[in-house]
């Protein structure tokens, strides 16, 4: 089971530790972008398994398309990253590293 810990220093930085591994998240935007494209993942890998019979294809083709609509929420993350940037730090704030 993962071990997930929240730093105390208010950076907003998100340790996740499996066994000896360990994998550090940082603000919320590169989080949220993540569990988002696990999503689209699931959705799509899921929807194209259902579509190997005909009695569950209609579920496959609402997975399909819960995981468009999900693309659609990818650039919107991206969107509300770099306003949020330039409204806490100022232009000199955004950095070239998108997620």
């Amino acid at each position: 089971m993962p071990n997930i810990r929240e730093s105390d220093d208010g950076s907003g930085t998100l340790t996740v530790t499996f066994g000896h591994e360990e994998l550090i998240l940082r603000r919320r935007y590169e989080i949220a972008s993540i569990c988002n494209d696990l999503l689209i993942a699931l959705w799509f890998v899921v929807g194209s398994v259902l579509f190997f019979w005909d009695s569950t294809t209609l579920i496959g083709t609402w997975l399909f398309l819960l995981g468009s609509i999900q693309l659609a929420i990818r650039p919107c993350i991206r969107l509300s990253r770099r306003v949020h940037l330039r409204r806490v730090g100022g232009a000199g704030a955004e950095t070239s590293r998108d997620f």
